[in-house]
């Protein structure tokens, strides 16, 4: 049983990448932490994807010197990607354990079709010093 699901998953999996949609979406901004540049911040984005799906890596990076970062990247999918940003920071953090983790759902408009994202979304300067909405600590990222 466990065999066929599998081979069905992977037959799903296979039919969407051939079938699907080349579709990018990129997010720039600048994050902050206690007024100065949050140097090195890893940032991921993903395609957010509900059910027994894992979410697709689209692509990563981490701030330079002045807390800048723009990432972009691309997926095949049927239906229209979720496009999400995470952030993972020690901002405020102290030596707790693992990172803290906060997510920025990019809207679709920002979705363009093939593998070069033709509109960047600007999140503009984060403070992350604060606490947001869903936040949460991540250790595996």
């Amino acid at each position: 049983m466990k065999l066929i699901i599998i081979l069905l998953f992977c037959l799903v999996t296979l039919a969407t990448a051939l079938i699907g949609n080349t579709q990018s979406a990129g997010v720039r901004g600048k994050l902050i932490c206690n007024g100065q540049p949050a140097v090195g911040v890893q940032v991921k984005l993903f395609d957010d994807d509900r059910g027994l799906d894992a979410d697709d890596l689209m692509a990563s990076g981490r701030t330079n010197m002045n807390g800048d970062f723009e990432i972009s990247g691309h997926e095949d999918e049927i239906t229209p990607i979720d496009p999400k940003l995470n952030i993972y920071h020690d901002c405020n953090d102290g030596i707790k354990p693992c990172q803290r983790k906060f997510t920025i759902k990019i809207p679709d408009s920002y979705i363009s079709k093939g593998k070069v994202a033709r509109k960047i979304y600007d999140a503009g300067v984060i403070q992350l010093a604060g606490s947001f909405p869903g936040e949460s600590r991540d250790c595996l990222h």
